[in-house]
């Protein structure tokens, strides 16, 4: 049996652990240590990546199955397919990036590297989870270092922000649990083991049940998303976290509930999801709208890129509800798989280009003009050439720039969901104009012009912050000119689940 996937998994906790033997004033040791252990795990899942046998990309590998609590059907239940994996690699990286940026961090750094590890593995336990008594775990464990970071870490109104983040989550958490003990209790024999339960369909013939279920899995997963009308933590939490804090909570956090309404939502419950799925996909397209609409009327360049997290994942979740309203019909499988496909690989995308943005808006706002007034700035082009590059590419990727891997993500999705909901998908479009709008705006603002004097003697980026950078550059350019081995990896993947839909 592989324990690649516990390696993976537990590494960043035995980091966390050794930090409290480290001296609070060893600054430096603490820096290396949690480097060491961020750099292990992203080690182990690279090696899970290339050992990974894509060709079944669709089964379950480096799978771990052992007793937990026999009595009541839980067991240590782990493993790896082509939607899991490329979320842990990507969760790996960004750990690592995130050690590298908050080199700097001078105020309580052991605490702070303790939670962003322990973070690490609340976010990939939730990906490599296949009991729900493990996942529901992971899924708390996610949420109380990132309330912490925010809390301890953020800005002025980093307490406010803390709470309504902690509350909104807490409520879909609990509505998750009770949804869990829902299918757990009409299992037969009951477990909690989430492939054997999708096999089972314990609710499958019991239509209001399956719709009260979904709408416990729904709130969990809406909020952590998050979807309209439950996104008003985000830009809070956003605004006042500390930049590394923002780069997960983007970059990871929210694909939390992205990637439990493929895993979890849409093969445990296909009926209900499908008989609520156009619900789901309007409001989808009001956040993909709003998020635009709202991001464009913002002058603070986080409060931006927060907003523009709302209108992408609102493509995320048009994908997956037109795939939702669509398996199991022959005639629309195609469609189904592709538009999952799109949403699949926009979380991804998000995650790497969205992570990019936010390290950027650090960058300036941490060590350098202390400001994210979009107004405040202007003529950087010149001043900060490597800096100016970085963001308009990270800017072009979001906006959906051909060649980027924004643009894949977003061209499957539409044609997708185009031949399930045509309406819909043509009122999601106008997002996508608005987004162009809104980050043309923010380029021209902030790199063209006359240059602020306040900026004369502005420093680019030095070798530790291009290092956090790079990487992400690199994938939105790679995945962006060759999509091909990560798209079809995804793609067996969701033929596998759609496959699993009855």
């Amino acid at each position: 049996m592989s324990v690649v996937l516990s390696l993976i998994l537990w590494v960043p906790v035995a980091g966390a652990a050794a930090l409290l033997f480290v001296s609070p004033d060893r600054v430096g040791m603490i820096r290396r240590v949690a480097l060491a252990a961020s750099l292990l795990a992203f080690a182990a899942s690279l090696a899970a990546g290339l050992a990974f046998d894509r060709a079944h990309a669709g089964v379950m590998q480096f799978v771990e199955v052992r007793p937990w609590i026999p009595s009541i059907g839980v067991t240590y239940h782990l493993g790896a397919d082509g939607l899991s994996l490329p979320l842990v690699i990507l969760t790996t990286l960004l750990t690592v990036l995130c050690v590298i940026y908050s080199w700097r961090v001078d105020v309580r750094p052991r605490d702070y590297m303790m939670l962003f590890l322990l973070l690490e593995t609340g976010m990939v336990g939730v990906f490599l989870a296949l009991d729900f008594f493990l996942f529901y775990v992971f899924w708390e464990i996610s949420l109380i270092p990132m309330y912490f970071i925010i809390a301890i870490w953020g800005g002025p109104r980093r307490a406010y922000a803390a709470i309504k983040f902690f509350l909104y989550t807490l409520v879909g958490s609990l509505a998750m649990l009770l949804a869990i003990l829902i299918v757990y209790f009409h299992s037969s024999p009951p477990t909690f083991d989430i492939l054997a339960l999708i096999r089972q369909q314990p609710l499958g013939r019991d239509l209001p049940l399956a719709i009260l279920a979904f709408w416990g899995f729904f709130l969990g997963f809406a909020i952590k998303v998050p979807m309209f009308p439950f996104h008003t933590w985000l830009p809070d939490a956003h605004v006042e976290a500390p930049t590394a804090g923002s780069v997960l909570l983007a970059a990871v956090l929210l694909k939390l509930g992205t990637y439990g309404f493929v895993r979890i939502a849409l093969p445990l419950l296909p009926q209900a999801f499908a008989h609520l799925a156009t619900f789901v996909a309007v409001l989808a397209v009001i956040a993909a709208v709003y998020g635009a609409l709202v991001a464009m009327a913002q002058t603070d360049l986080k409060k931006l890129v927060a907003y523009s997290s709302v209108n992408h994942m609102g493509y995320v979740m048009l994908g997956i509800a037109a795939a939702a309203a669509a398996a199991g019909r022959r005639d629309l499988a195609a469609a189904a798989t592709t538009a999952l496909n799109g949403a699949t690989l926009q979380m991804l995308a998000h995650g790497v280009i969205t992570g990019a943005l936010f390290f950027l808006v650090g960058v300036i706002y941490d060590y350098r003009a202390h400001t994210r007034g979009v107004d405040d700035f202007g003529g950087l082009g010149l001043r900060l050439p490597v800096y100016t590059g970085l963001t308009m590419l990270a800017m072009l990727g979001s906006l959906g720039l051909p060649g980027l891997m924004g643009f894949v993500a977003e061209f499957l999705i539409f044609l997708g969901s185009f031949q399930i909901y045509p309406t819909l998908t043509v009122v999601a479009l106008v997002g996508v104009v608005i987004t162009v709008a809104y980050f043309l705006w923010a380029i021209q603002r902030i790199f063209f012009g006359p240059l602020n004097a306040r900026w004369a003697a502005l420093p680019d980026l030095d070798l530790r912050e291009e290092w956090a950078l790079v990487p992400l550059a690199a994938l939105m350019v790679l995945v962006g000119v060759y999509p091909r081995p990560l798209v079809d990896t995804i793609n067996k993947a969701m033929v596998a689940i759609l496959g699993m839909v009855r």
